[in-house]
């Protein structure tokens, strides 16, 4: 044994053969890279761009064996010249013939156990006060969604994407992480990478994005309405006497209407109005809620985004298909933010009582950072204008209506 040949199965032993014979290992370093600056450095969604960045680090060493390999329609995953029917197979079995990785992804993300799980830690988190309160400004949560089934439309009509794979591209409108990843799971489970990374970035870009729409469609002096003078100028005739109790009905109506119109959207409606319920209900439940917005959601957020990470191999990422869910995502996200804007203007053509644009804004699922971001645009025309209560009313009832109309599609669609 020479030494030339030593330093052969040395070589071939690294990862640095695999790079020379496909440098695109070295752009989903650098995209790893730029979401851990954007996490670390930037304060951008660290605690699931960290893990999704690691994972997709992890996935791309060659001979790691990190990388998930997605099944097609039939549960059947092709790695490494053989075939496995995933569907068929236990986790241990996946575990070793497949890998760690693909084992989580199957038993945690593929199952559709994570979401919901994140949901409940979300409304344990989430108070409704706000939009009970207001409750009329909950239907500007509803017309935020209006992107969703924009790009839909045009995602189909394109020819680029089935219905299915439009569908979890609209989603991304809903300004959702747990909602986008929950409906591509179902629906186009090998677009889960690109899906989950715009979905989240674009999330992380809340404050650069909806100051871009609300300029280009708002007038100076629709920045200045002033919704605590208009409360006062037109009070509402109807408040609610007893909020704890309506705090405390109000999830339970919602998951049993969900559950009747909708039932495909009940795991995450579902969980959601679980989580609230065990916070509203207070001492009897204070530790299982804490624990609910606590230690479970950030178990689960470690490794939904270890698990999505790790679908961002080359294969599955670095193609046209990609590019389009970018740049489709984006219009989903920005069209879904001038609905709710559009239709406030709507709204005030015909009443006395005038509403901040900026409410219709907040009509995404990004709790609370639309409203904070909103509110401050508010400030910075009027340091008086704190609009964050109402804007809440139409953010919370964005995250219900992005998970009622996820389970509208994977209804149609699966």
């Amino acid at each position: 044994m020479d030494f030339q040949y030593i330093l052969e199965k040395l070589y071939e032993m690294t990862a640095f053969s695999n790079i020379a014979a496909d440098p695109l290992f070295l752009v989903m370093y650098a995209l790893g890279f730029v979401l851990l600056y954007l996490g670390i450095v930037k304060h951008y969604e660290p605690l699931l761009l960290i893990p999704i960045a690691f994972g997709i680090l992890l996935a791309n060493f060659p001979g790691g064996g990190m990388g998930v390999n997605a099944a097609d329609g039939m549960g059947i995953v092709h790695m490494d010249g053989k075939e496995f029917d995933v569907y068929h197979m236990g986790l241990p079995e996946i575990a070793h013939d497949m890998g760690l990785m693909n084992m989580l992804y199957y038993g945690l993300i593929k199952s559709g156990l994570l979401p919901p799980i994140i949901f409940m830690g979300v409304g344990a988190l989430t108070d409704f006060g706000p939009m009970l309160r207001n409750l009329k400004l909950a239907i500007f949560g509803a017309a935020a969604q209006v992107g969703i089934f924009t790009v839909i439309l045009v995602a189909i009509g394109s020819g680029a994407f089935t219905p299915q794979e439009a569908a979890s591209l609209g989603i991304i409108g809903g300004a959702d992480g747990p909602t986008a990843i929950y409906t591509t799971i179902h629906l186009a489970p090998h677009l889960l990478g690109p899906i989950a990374i715009a979905a989240y970035s674009y999330m992380a870009l809340v404050p650069v994005i909806i100051p871009l729409v609300a300029r280009l469609l708002m007038t100076k002096d629709e920045f200045l309405i002033n919704m605590k003078q208009q409360e006062k100028l037109y009070p509402n005739k109807q408040e609610i006497k007893n909020l704890r109790a309506a705090k405390i009905i109000f999830p339970i109506f919602v998951t049993v209407l969900v559950a009747i119109i909708v039932p495909s959207a009940v795991s995450l409606i579902g969980m959601l109005m679980f989580g609230n319920l065990i916070k509203e209900i207070g001492s009897d439940t204070g530790r299982i809620a804490d624990a609910a917005s606590n230690a479970i959601m950030n178990t689960a957020t470690i490794f939904l985004g270890l698990c999505v990470g790790a679908t961002m191999t080359v294969e599955s990422f670095l193609n046209w298909q990609t590019i389009g869910i970018v740049v489709g995502g984006f219009l989903a996200f920005a069209i879904s933010i001038a609905g709710g804007i559009l239709l406030v203007k709507l709204f005030n053509l015909f009443s006395k009582k005038k509403i901040n644009p900026l409410v219709g804004a907040c009509g995404l699922s990004a709790v609370p950072m639309a409203s904070r971001v909103a509110n401050e645009l508010a400030l910075q025309h009027d340091p008086k204008n704190n609009i964050l209560n109402f804007c809440m009313s139409s953010n919370i009832s964005g995250v219900i209506g992005s998970a009622v109309a996820a389970g509208v599609l994977i209804s149609f669609l699966q």
